[in-house]
């Protein structure tokens, strides 16, 4: 699982353009948006999109779910891990 949160962050990193930023500046439960990270919306869908090709992972756009998911690494790793069956 952690190798799988520093791919999350490695994507996170390199989808937004994050500068000066390293995975080990990211806190695996920190919020990525608001407070924490700071990432709005269109970092959101840019993520999102990031993350489908990276991972092969669909998110709902609709769903309340979707937003539980990229709470934090934590959380869409969780998802990532549970989509893919990996353990």
């Amino acid at each position: 699982m952690d190798e799988l949160k520093k791919q999350i962050k490695e994507c996170i990193i390199s989808s937004l353009e994050l500068e000066d930023i390293t995975p080990d500046n990211i806190v695996d439960s920190e919020p990525l948006f608001g407070t924490g990270l700071g990432l709005d919306s269109i970092d959101a869908l840019e993520l999102g999109v990031a993350l489908k090709k990276k991972f092969g992972v669909k998110f709902n756009a609709e769903s309340a779910e979707t937003k539980q998911h990229f709470a934090s690494v934590n959380a869409l790793a969780e998802f990532i891990a549970k989509e893919k069956g990996i353990n």
